[in-house]
């Protein structure tokens, strides 16, 4: 029987050389060739079948020893974010502009160790297991690979995924049942007025007056029209008008997003998106202003299964030598793992990652964003328990 506590220990500071060389050679969403080729090349030598799928992304089958059985997937995310790393690391980003700044270095790394202890040790379990890594995940990029069936061929019965979290303390394991993530629908709209002097207001439209008016607006949506016990954020993120100091803007283009946590999401995201419209036809409509909406393919709430919960809290125990680092964890982010908690039965666990002593303590997606290397042996175990467990029972 393997000491799955003992191997991966073996394989930690290959762990952190994974890490590091992902975090200095990150790569934009379906633009991951590098990570793409590394991670190939990777799972090949590990006698698995390897293909690339939607792109840039990778899978690789390993078939367990011991006969037939279920399948499981279990998914890293490959792309970073557009932004300017700041952490001053000796492995920062050499990609102008360019940053792993949530995580998806060490989900990528802890993956792949975890394909190469299970390719080692196939004769211990039984069913199928699939190594996805998954580009564009800022983008919905899970939605091509269900496209382009990593759901089939063999089927998929169960779904595993870990992400490294800043939110929770290192070493402690963010885990609950039901809807964990909430849904997300981004969006762009833009305004259009008419050009005029600014010292004649009332000879042109103003764009931007009307643009401030919808963002003011829309705060209503969160504060009173629904529930305070059902979160909901719309937040603008961009905005662009005018030329000149002295003229009045014709056109302003915004872009943002819309979370919420609600019940029953299918229901509620009719009302939440009728609602957002109805309040910028309206502030339009006042203004006498055209206006264009155009929403971008985003996530659903991220479901965990309940059963598949119980599952992971029973193999942490085992992980971490305690029960009483798991915390209950919910959140508004968006993550496109989603999509495949809405199609099989699904579980995202969360690994802390935030240490003050070590500096670690800014959140995802900020140029000074960085993990508790330290943890991802954690993860590793966590993942190669949770799959032995659930193949093999």
């Amino acid at each position: 029987m393997i000491d799955v506590k003992k191997v991966v220990s073996g394989f930690e500071s290959e762990l952190i050389a994974l890490r590091r060389d992902f975090h200095e050679n990150p790569e934009l969403g379906f633009k991951e060739f590098r990570t793409s080729k590394i991670i190939y090349d990777y799972l090949k030598k590990l006698d698995m079948e390897v293909k690339n799928i939607s792109r840039t992304g990778v899978v690789g089958v390993l078939n367990g020893d011991k006969g037939p059985g279920k399948t499981i997937l279990i998914r890293a995310s490959m792309d970073a974010l557009p932004m300017q790393e700041k952490t001053g690391l000796p492995f920062s980003s050499i990609s102008e502009g360019v940053m792993h700044a949530a995580g998806h270095d060490g989900d990528m790394a802890v993956l792949l160790v975890v394909a190469k202890v299970l390719a080692r040790h196939r004769d211990e379990f039984k069913g199928n297991i699939k190594f996805v890594f998954q580009p564009n995940e800022e983008e919905a990029g899970m939605l091509s690979m269900i496209d382009d069936g990593i759901l089939e061929n063999p089927g998929v019965d169960a779904a595993f995924a870990l992400r490294h979290w800043s939110a929770i303390e290192s070493g402690r394991l963010g885990l609950t049942a039901g809807a964990v993530l909430g849904t997300t629908e981004e969006f762009e709209i833009i305004i259009y007025g008419k050009s005029g002097n600014t010292s004649a207001p009332n000879a042109g439209k103003d764009a931007i007056m009307c643009a401030a008016k919808i963002i003011e607006a829309l705060q209503y949506l969160e504060t009173r029209e629904y529930s305070p016990m059902h979160p909901m954020v719309i937040m603008i993120g961009q905005i662009s008008g005018g030329t000149a100091r002295t003229i009045i803007s014709d056109e302003v283009k915004m872009g943002g997003t819309i979370r919420f946590l609600f019940p029953d999401e299918k229901e509620n995201k009719e009302r939440v998106m009728a609602a957002f419209k109805r309040v910028i036809r309206g502030v339009c409509e006042t203004f006498s202003m055209e206006y264009r909406i155009e929403f971008i393919p985003s996530n659903p709430s991220l479901i965990n299964d309940k059963k598949l919960v119980y599952l992971m809290k029973s193999v942490a125990s085992n992980t971490f030598g305690t029960e009483f680092n798991i915390d209950s964890f919910t959140g508004l982010m968006g993550e496109d793992f989603a999509e495949v908690s809405h199609r099989v039965p699904s579980v995202m666990s969360f690994l802390g990652v935030y240490d003050e002593e070590k500096g670690n303590v800014f959140p995802q997606n900020h140029p000074q964003f960085s993990i508790d290397e330290d943890v991802m042996k954690f993860g590793t175990e966590l993942q190669i328990r949770a799959a032995l467990k659930y193949l093999n029972e």
